[in-house]
């Protein structure tokens, strides 16, 4: 019973990375993230935009390291599989805590001349969003 239910949990998990194309998501290649209709503007506007000379999709949205951002793909390809196949996914996508605080370090990281000197004028305790200012860099 066990050795079934392993095999079609296993045959639709294939069959979903391979309709999804899942293995897209192993590289750096920004159009991955396109394949689901819902992205395609984001992607659109990233390609209009000024991060589109400097920076991937996976410079801004992963952690640094190859197992931080390998987790965190597959724990957001797992969410983004299991919202889209339920069809549980709001018309308009916003972003998680988990995955605003690794985009805010990427700008933190790329921009640290310019931040930290406007981060060390700000009170003690105080988190300065970057996002609360430039929301629409990167993409809209």
């Amino acid at each position: 019973m066990f050795a079934a239910a392993a095999g079609v949990f296993a045959g639709l998990a294939l069959f979903n990375i391979s309709y999804a194309k899942g293995t897209a998501y192993l590289h750096d290649d920004p159009a991955a993230c396109a394949n689901c209709h819902v992205m395609a503007d984001v992607y659109n506007s990233w390609r209009k935009g000024s991060h589109h000379q400097t920076a991937v999709c996976n410079d801004c949205h992963t952690p640094p390291g190859t197992v931080g951002k390998y987790t965190s793909k597959a724990l957001n390809g797992f969410l983004h599989s299991w919202a889209f196949t339920l069809g549980t996914y709001p018309a308009n996508l916003r972003i998680t805590a988990r995955n605003r605080a690794i985009t805010e370090a990427a700008c933190l990281k790329c921009h640290a001349e310019v931040t930290e000197n406007l981060r060390a004028a700000h009170p003690a305790g105080r988190d300065v969003s970057c996002l609360h200012c430039h929301r629409a860099v990167g993409h809209q």
